[in-house]
């Protein structure tokens, strides 16, 4: 990833002074998230999503395909990827309840949130090297419902027949308690604390001045009619009234376009990484629990003379499972980190774009209302001095 100074097309665009260089991809899977649709049953409410895959694959056997999925769906397919990948970092999907007292459940604008956060969710899936090519990835896209249903019946994996013990266990691995983790992982792990703190916190006041920002906006809409109501009774001030009921109009709406720059740009893009933090979190102690195991045998051969010969074959078969968790691992960090940094400060150039693009907004329309009132103040001193 590089990015270079070119011209800017305006003075205003400083967005357009950088260009993000990527190397060039040949991508043969492509996936659309859309079509929300309400279901009312006796039991339960919920949404389907339409999932629409095209694709030049050979191992599949059409070019498209068209299923409806629920977010029941997603969570299976999810689970199905960590059971798979214990030390790769799965995408995350959006919580249960998004953005939790800020928006109704089944609302348009929390169907079209969870909407977009599935649609990432899916061709964060797609772009990876080695998800994209999970057979239960395959049968998400593939298989109509009652397929899909009949997949799920065949029994559940690892990870959920051992359910909680397996997250306890992994959860229960501290930093002191992995004797012989490589530096590289105790550097991640360190790195990722501050990254928590500070993704969640830049999160939270996000959501914050969003929140205030929807406030001005609603308090915004207010101001500008009782100008206009104003001057019908001020015969000398209408001129003025409708020219600052006009300036409010226009900054509000400069306003509307600046929150949903937020909601579009940046919001999506912090909680997201919020939610990596608890992924990345998740797959540093899994990895830490099979090198855990690992020690805890090399211990146990050191003290017993016994079953010397089965204690040396676990071993032997811990170190391969190590080896392979810490370059999947590594390999999966390095690419992870450089999508994060690429996804910030693109976020980071539009919110400067937006910002821009508002005061500019509420300038020339204020600048154009004194422009306005100075002449008009002169010609009436000119017609003041007039004999």
């Amino acid at each position: 990833m590089s990015y270079f100074p070119l011209i800017p097309t305006s003075p205003s665009s400083m967005l357009n002074q950088y260009k993000f260089e990527d190397e060039p991809e040949l991508r043969d899977l492509f996936i659309t998230v859309d079509d929300p649709e309400s279901h009312i049953t006796a039991i339960e409410t919920f949404i389907t999503y339409r999932v629409v895959t095209k694709t030049s694959r050979g191992e599949f056997d059409s070019s498209e395909y068209e299923v409806r999925r629920r977010y029941q769906d997603f969570l299976w397919l999810k689970s199905r990827l960590e059971e798979a990948h214990p030390t790769l970092i799965i995408p995350p999907l959006p919580e249960k309840f998004i953005m939790k007292g800020m928006v109704e459940r089944f609302s348009d604008e929390f169907i079209e949130t969870r909407r977009k956060a599935l649609h990432k969710f899916l061709n964060r899936i797609a772009e990876h090297p080695t998800l994209t090519f999970n057979e239960d990835f395959k049968i998400f896209l593939t298989a109509q419902a009652w397929e899909l249903s009949s997949h799920k019946k065949q029994g559940p994996g690892l990870f959920s027949r051992m359910g909680q013990t397996v997250r306890a266990v992994a959860s229960s691995v501290r930093g002191g308690g992995v004797k012989n983790r490589p530096d590289m992982f105790t550097d991640i792990n360190d790195y990722m604390e501050t990254f928590n703190q500070k993704i969640n916190l830049l999160d939270k006041i996000s959501q914050r001045i969003y929140k205030e920002e929807r406030g001005y906006y609603c308090e915004m809409k207010e101001y500008g009619p009782i100008h206009t109501l104003w001057s019908a009774s001020e015969e000398d001030l209408v001129d003025s009234l409708k020219g600052v009921a006009s300036c409010t109009d226009k900054c509000c709406k400069a306003t509307e376009n600046r929150m949903a720059g937020l909601s579009e740009n940046l919001l999506p893009v912090l909680h997201e990484y919020v939610l990596y933090s608890e992924v990345l979190t998740g797959v540093l102690k899994r990895r830490d629990h099979i090198q855990a195991e690992l020690d805890s045998k090399v211990d146990a051969l050191s003290n017993k003379k016994a079953e010397k010969d089965l204690l040396t074959e676990e071993i032997g078969n811990l170190e391969d499972k190590v080896a392979c968790a810490n370059n999947a691992l590594k390999a999966d960090w390095d690419r992870w980190k450089q999508n994060m940094q690429h996804d910030m400060k693109t976020a980071f150039l539009n919110v400067a774009e937006n910002n821009i693009h508002y005061y500019e907004q509420c300038l020339a329309a204020w600048e154009s209302f004194l422009t306005s009132q100075t002449v008009d103040l002169h010609l009436g001193e000119d017609s003041e001095d007039k004999p």
